[in-house]
């Protein structure tokens, strides 16, 4: 059996610079990844199945056996850390993990350039998840640039208990108006402090759909502001939310804040920012 991990992400930056032709978002995001983890596992078998109800993970493993013009199967399980549906890239991640893994378990040798180009297919966060670290993302999200690794930071995710509605992504897209656009410069300024190893300000960070998120989640604001008067400063959206996230100044601080979420029941985590795998 192979097993391999798959680790969530937050979005630094996430702006929108415009639209397609073809519907579609411009998008600049540096992307993060932390070490909160789902644990993958891979089993030969004579055709692909899955024993969780994955659709990224079924999407990856096809498109890779057609690239690689293989006819082998495999039987892939999943142990979930990462919460569904929250903003943290699990789906996304999961499908980069099953290119990794059925790569090695089929013995195709696909180099990470093969891998990004079948990850471009599956989603727009898949090919950043081959890359792990710290990323920017350009296009659609697909074009991934490497940068240099971001301060390790402790980081207290919170996912409030709001209802989520159907295609969540698409709805906060949806609700976007040109005045929401921006030109990449909140992203340019993170990148150029992480080339020059510059500490990135936690003010610099910025997500679009922090402004349209109370519509989308009804519900958000109350727990935004209660995440605050606990002790939360510089509160942010992590993707598509409706994770909401805040980075610590040390473990101390994270734990103290993480433990106040929990004794009002809330579902939090205390994670760490994740160095390229």
């Amino acid at each position: 059996m192979l097993t391999v991990y798959a680790y969530a992400k937050i979005n630094l930056t996430l702006e929108v610079l415009g639209i397609y032709s073809d519907g579609y978002h411009e998008v600049a995001t540096v992307l993060q990844e932390i070490d909160l983890k789902d644990t993958l596992f891979f089993e030969e078998h004579q055709d692909i199945r899955l024993k969780s109800p994955e659709n990224l993970v079924l999407k990856a493993a096809r498109l890779l056996r057609d690239a690689g013009k293989c006819n082998k199967g495999a039987l892939i399980s999943i142990e979930k850390g990462i919460p569904i549906a929250a903003g943290l890239g699990g789906s996304s991640s999961d499908a980069a993990a099953t290119l990794r893994g059925l790569n090695e378990l089929w013995g195709l040798d696909f180099s990470l350039s093969e891998l990004t180009g079948v990850a471009s297919r599956v989603s727009a966060d898949t090919a950043f998840f081959l890359y792990g670290g710290t990323a920017l993302g350009e296009g659609r999200g697909e074009r991934i640039t490497p940068l240099p690794p971001f301060v390790p930071s402790w980081v207290v995710l919170f996912r409030p208990p709001v209802s989520v509605p159907p295609n969540k992504t698409e709805s906060l897209y949806a609700s976007l108006n040109p005045s929401h656009f921006t030109d990449g410069q909140f992203s340019k300024k993170i990148v150029g402090l992480l080339r020059q190893e510059g500490d990135v300000c936690h003010t610099s960070l910025f997500n679009v759909f922090e402004k349209v998120a109370f519509t989308t989640f009804p519900g958000l604001e109350g727990y935004w502001q209660r995440f605050s008067d606990l002790g939360a400063g510089n509160i942010h959206l992590a993707g598509s939310g409706p994770t909401i996230f805040t980075l610590v100044g040390d473990k101390s601080q994270g734990d103290e804040l993480y433990h106040s979420l929990k004794r009002e029941g809330l579902e939090a985590y205390l994670v760490q920012t994740k160095a390229k795998h």
